[in-house]
């Protein structure tokens, strides 16, 4: 039988440069603790990251890599 894994909704954009200052990639906007745990953990802890990622990435815009 044949095991199915759900497809996890992920803010990833194969960009994996994270930010010295505030500690997030400057792709996605996670910091490296998010992505680490992303598949294992719940939706509502995915749910809450997605929520401040547009935040997180105004912030980063416009700061030179």
């Amino acid at each position: 039988m044949i095991e199915y894994v759900p497809i996890v909704e992920s803010p990833c954009i194969s960009v994996c440069v994270m930010d010295a200052e505030s500690g997030w990639c400057i792709g996605c906007g996670r910091t490296l603790d998010e992505i680490c745990r992303w598949g294992e953990t719940d939706q509502t802890d995915r749910d809450t990251v997605m929520e401040e990622l547009p935040a997180r990435m105004e912030r980063l815009e416009g700061k030179p890599i």
